[in-house]
């Protein structure tokens, strides 16, 4: 990336201690969605010099092992790993992600669980954590962590309720200096790149910008949807039981948001007539978000199934190689910076 021009070298400085910390090229993580932050597509993201990140999400360790060395055969580049902290068997992935010597983990969805940060960092391997407040941030900066991620709102998939703007002013004059942090949610231009490196960022996480990328392998209708959208076509799933305690999932409004509801609704009536428990009621919900991806994103289904789509689909206008898109990004926020220094 390195270049003469002062917008460039702006960017380079500004992106050098995210980019050391990941060891890419760019200070710019793969968000991992199911299905589609496979061995594909995250290997073209660090190809390109980027930081591809593998979902593991449900996989169970036998399917980690057999991606993580699949991506390997595809990158000789650094890339990471994204567990979700309820899985089951999250001991077990660690030690997968240990025996293949992955640089860095990123644990997503809810507090590390006891033992789990320790056992990361005593693979050697970083350890990321997704932060959805300023408390939470420097409780886990106390445990170790060593780099946060913080999300807004704008994001797709599963989301928390305070947009990214928001977040980053509230947390980053009080914490990146204490560990690197990267700003995701409804990115979709360099110029917001830009201007969150700014404000204190070692990098950026995007998700959706690289769901039309030509590697992805997610269904061509999945990928026409996120062409043919608008940012108010990405919308928030409703809860509409209290005792459940649903995660908001952003996703493209279709027939497959109705079903949801539909499905709560009988979940609930489950749990009234004492046929769940509360844990299994939450397992199910967990479930069919699953396989209502899958649906959509392996299967073509993108009416009945989840296309989770963060709101910064409607600056996603073709399918393209993952190097083009990193290098529109880089020049448009290098040409943000170069008018700020004018």
């Amino acid at each position: 990336m390195t270049t003469n021009s002062t917008g460039a070298g702006r960017l380079e400085r500004r992106m050098a201690r995210g980019a050391a910390f990941l060891g890419s090229e760019v200070a710019v993580l793969g968000g991992a969605m199911s299905w589609v932050s496979e061995r594909h597509l995250v290997a073209a993201i660090s190809n390109a010099g980027g930081f591809g990140v593998i979902a593991c999400g449900a996989m169970t360790p036998e399917l980690l092992d057999a991606e993580i060395a699949g991506t390997k055969t595809l990158t000789g580049k650094p890339f990471g790993v994204n567990l979700i902290t309820m899985h089951p068997q999250l001991t077990e992935l660690i030690e997968v992600c240990a025996k293949h010597k992955v640089s860095h983990v990123v644990l997503a969805g809810g507090l590390p669980p006891k033992g789990s940060l320790e056992a990361i960092k005593a693979s050697g391997a970083k350890c990321i954590c997704f932060a959805p407040t300023l408390a939470l941030a420097k409780k886990l900066i106390r445990s170790g962590v060593d780099a946060l991620v913080i999300e807004g709102m704008e994001a797709g998939g599963h989301i928390g309720p305070v947009s990214t703007s928001v977040l980053a002013q509230e947390m980053l004059p009080e914490i990146a200096n204490d560990v690197p942090v990267f700003v995701a949610g409804g990115i979709g231009r360099g110029q917001a790149i830009a201007g969150y490196l700014d404000m204190g960022a070692a990098g950026v996480q995007l998700g959706t910008r690289f769901v039309c990328a030509t590697e992805s392998i997610a269904h061509p209708n999945f990928k026409k949807a996120f062409i043919h959208a608008s940012a108010r076509d990405a919308v928030a799933s409703v809860q509409i039981d209290a005792r459940l305690p649903v995660i908001p999932v952003r996703a493209l409004k279709n027939a497959g948001g109705e079903l949801f509801t539909q499905k709560q609704r009988e979940v609930a009536q489950a749990l009234d007539e004492g046929r769940l428990a509360m844990a299994e009621a939450q397992l199910q919900i967990e479930h069919y978000w699953a396989g209502a991806l899958r649906r959509a994103v392996i299967d073509g289904d993108v009416e009945h199934g989840s296309v989770m789509a963060g709101q910064s689909v409607g600056m996603v206008t073709k399918e393209e190689p993952v190097a083009d898109i990193i290098a529109t990004l880089m020049a448009e926020a290098a040409q943000a910076l170069e008018k700020k220094a004018a």
